[in-house]
């Protein structure tokens, strides 16, 4: 059986949630990973009420949901806040933008999202947690290795009672591993990982579209992660073979900017091998949906989310239960 191909709502929510579900029917996907954010989900309205409407209309439109995600606010948990975040969070999470303050609010605010995943009917909460430490990726000033390590800590006092929380909801929190967030690679994941003492609540949304850019093996990634994938998120990169003017640090440009060594594409179209991704998957016996997150500056994304959903259906495969060469025995 394949798994579900649902479409992450996040670069939708300029659409009212109802107008996105149509598309999305038409598109021929299976469910909808709903966005914190727009209409789409919302969770200071949240009641059981509200969550049981929204059902509602994904029912009537033969769609699943799976998953919410936080990305936005759980932004803010463990950041730097600045102006940036303003933009970002609802008014009543940013308050008077005092950075103490939009952080505590937003670490309630996830707790909040966990409670309203569990009345909606899903158990996965995907997000970023921000950190206090991506200003030091590159160790100029050279960055004493206690800085580092104060970070981590930082983040795990910070997000540790919101994952105790998820524990005694049984909802799981899945960190999109990606640059600006406490972990952005495989070495920064582990680290991650252990900060938080492994705690059951936490692990990743796995996204291959930050990794191959930057030179990380995104296969090995679940390998290695294989009992913390909770969420897979289907995004492509395309990357050059020649040099460029921004190279892997974006230069200060925008995304689609002629000249980038990188940029985001519609799956099946820039370097991920979509290919070993499923093999992978398939030997961590992975189940869960794959979402598609549609990004990509180059192209039509009406045209673009239609043509994703056909590429992962045609690339997903069952794995399978017997040995190939079994039948020439006697």
């Amino acid at each position: 059986m394949s798994r579900p191909v649902t479409l992450f709502t996040g670069q939708w929510a300029d659409l009212p949630l109802e107008t996105v579900c149509a598309k999305a029917v038409s598109f021929g996907y299976d469910g909808l990973e709903l966005a914190c954010w727009g209409d789409h989900f919302e969770v200071d309205k949240a009641t059981d009420e509200y969550c049981m409407k929204k059902r509602e209309l994904l029912d009537r439109h033969h769609l699943k949901v799976f998953s919410i995600s936080t990305h936005l606010v759980g932004q803010a948990v463990a950041d730097r806040i600045d102006e940036r975040h303003k933009g970002i969070l609802p008014e009543h999470v940013w308050g008077d933008g005092d950075p103490e303050g939009v952080r505590e609010r937003a670490a309630r605010e996830v707790i909040k999202t966990g409670e309203a995943a569990k009345r909606l009917g899903v158990s996965v909460v995907n997000g970023f947690t921000g950190s206090p430490i991506w200003h030091l990726c590159y160790s100029f000033p050279p960055v004493p290795a206690a800085m580092i390590e104060n970070g981590f800590r930082e983040f795990a006092r910070r997000w540790k009672p919101i994952l105790d929380a998820y524990r005694e909801l049984g909802i799981r929190y899945a960190l999109e591993v990606h640059p600006t967030e406490i972990a952005f690679d495989i070495a920064s994941a582990r680290r991650a990982l252990e900060a938080v003492d492994n705690h059951p609540a936490f692990g990743f949304n796995y996204d291959p579209s930050h990794f191959g850019y930057q030179g990380v093996d995104y296969v090995k990634f679940i390998y290695e992660f294989r009992d913390r994938i909770f969420h897979v998120h289907v995004k492509d990169a395309g990357w050059s073979d020649t040099p460029a003017d921004a190279g892997v640090f974006g230069g200060h440009t925008e995304f689609g900017t002629l000249g980038r060594f990188w940029d985001f594409r519609s799956p099946g179209r820039g370097n991920i091998n979509f290919e070993e991704i499923i093999r992978a998957l398939n030997r961590i016996g992975y189940k869960g949906p794959l979402s598609v997150e549609w990004e990509d500056s180059g192209m039509d994304r009406e045209h673009g989310a239609a043509e994703a959903c056909e590429f992962v259906k045609s690339i997903d495969f069952a794995p399978s239960d017997i040995a190939f060469d079994s039948a020439f025995e006697k």
